[in-house]
């Protein structure tokens, strides 16, 4: 199958990187749209213990507005912009390799160095400010998912299915075997999903605290985030959707090329499948009264699911709006904080860590989630406006900048 190239790229010279003219709005904007929309799941890490982000009932009120809160978090938001972000980032390898190819070099040194340099900006962000990052697994997978982007797209699919599912067997058979399990890993695991008052107060106190006070907190929650639970669970979902996202860019999928009528099924498809089996997945946690041996792995199926297809139902839409041109002021921001997605990423950080943490306003643990909704729309605020301000003055975001010059090896010119 041949692959589908958006019909606005030209040559260019080597080793720079792409204009304003080169760029495509759909990613643009969809990656605006999901960088804004991850902070709905991520604020929940910024501001309460972990456990309570899969676990609500462990930490903080349930019931009300703030279980209606949970509940539309869960169903919209849990999972589903850490897919559009995996989708672009594998798009986004496709992309590159195809331009600079088209110069007559080899895409594979300028990948490993844009790569290495990602990776060693996740590591300072997860251990020096936000142990719940991202970007490692990212940079990880990136390096790895490289291999695939010569394959054609409906194998890209296909290993990309393989590897969904087999993440999916590792859910499954974990759920099985615990009845198996020595006493000593029940109650370890159990100590994770319902952590006793004692813990929970060690927790708080940590990240009430100076820098440094929360320093083994920060350290130990990245340190098994890239090794056990990256290594057991996330390669195989990040792997499998990072292929998936190439073979959209190859299939023009993801840059707007497909019919109405094409966008328009997937979107009802997405939302009319994959809502009601997240919805499903949810009423199962509450009828099992969010028990580990049915809540920590085999529970977390539904949205693993799930979400994929309500992704795939985000993307539709605003595939949809760049096609026929609707919402143009609302997209015109949106590919504007999609242009400085990585700054607007740390810039999340460093203003929810300043909020909740204790070199702060030490927050941590005393906002209700119906409270972290409404400080979320808050920064959504605030990075439009500021993102607006900046790209009608830079090319680049301050980060994106330093990213690329240090890709290149040349400083890039700002304005």
């Amino acid at each position: 199958m041949p692959e589908a190239r958006p019909s606005n790229i030209t040559t260019q010279e080597p080793a720079t990187p792409v204009g304003l003219s080169r760029r495509i709005e759909s990613i643009d904007v969809l990656r605006g749209f999901a960088v804004l929309g991850i902070l709905v799941m991520n604020i929940q890490s910024y501001s309460m213990v972990d456990p309570a982000y899969f676990n609500p009932t462990v930490f903080g009120d349930w019931t009300g507005i703030n279980f209606a809160v949970w509940l539309v978090s869960h169903l919209f938001f849990d999972t589903k912009f850490m897919t559009l972000f995996t989708l672009l980032f594998g798009a986004g390898i496709v992309l590159m390799a195809r331009r600079i190819e088209e110069r007559g070099y080899s895409p594979a040194s300028l990948h490993y160095r844009r790569i290495l340099w990602l990776l060693l900006f996740g590591l300072i962000h997860a251990y020096m400010l936000w142990h719940g990052d991202i970007l490692v697994w990212y940079s990880l997978s990136a390096l790895l998912a490289y291999f695939f982007w010569r394959v054609r797209p409906g194998w890209l699919l296909f290993w990309s299915l393989l590897l969904l599912l087999i993440g999916t067997g590792i859910y499954a058979l974990i759920q099985w075997s615990m009845p198996f399990w020595p006493p000593e890993a029940i109650t370890g695991n159990a100590q994770y999903w319902t952590p006793s008052a004692e813990v929970i107060a060690q927790r708080l106190e940590a990240f009430r605290g100076g820098w440094l006070d929360q320093m083994s907190e920060r350290v130990q929650g990245s340190l098994m985030l890239h090794t056990f639970v990256y290594l057991s669970f996330g390669v195989w979902r990040t792997i499998g959707v990072m292929l998936a996202g190439m073979a959209l860019m190859k299939w023009g999928i993801i840059s707007a090329e497909k019919s109405n009528r094409f966008y328009t099924v997937t979107l009802l498809i997405g939302f009319v499948v994959g809502l009601p089996l997240i919805g499903y997945g949810a009423s199962q946690h509450i009828a099992h009264d969010w028990s580990l041996k049915y809540s920590l792995y085999g529970g977390m199926l539904p949205n693993y699911w799930g979400s994929l297809l309500v992704a795939a139902a985000y993307l539709s839409f605003w595939m949809l709006s760049c096609k026929n041109q609707w919402l143009s002021c609302i997209r015109r921001s949106l590919a504007r904080v999609g242009r400085m997605a990585f700054s607007n990423y740390i810039l999340q950080t460093l203003i929810c860590t300043t909020l909740f943490y204790g070199h702060g306003f030490g927050l941590f643990g005393q906002i209700p989630r119906w409270g972290q909704l409404a400080i979320t729309v808050t920064i959504w605020v605030v990075l439009i406006m500021a993102s607006d301000l900046w790209m009608t003055r830079f090319r680049f975001g301050p980060l994106e900048w330093l990213w690329r010059t240090l890709t290149y090896g040349k400083r890039q010119p700002m304005r």
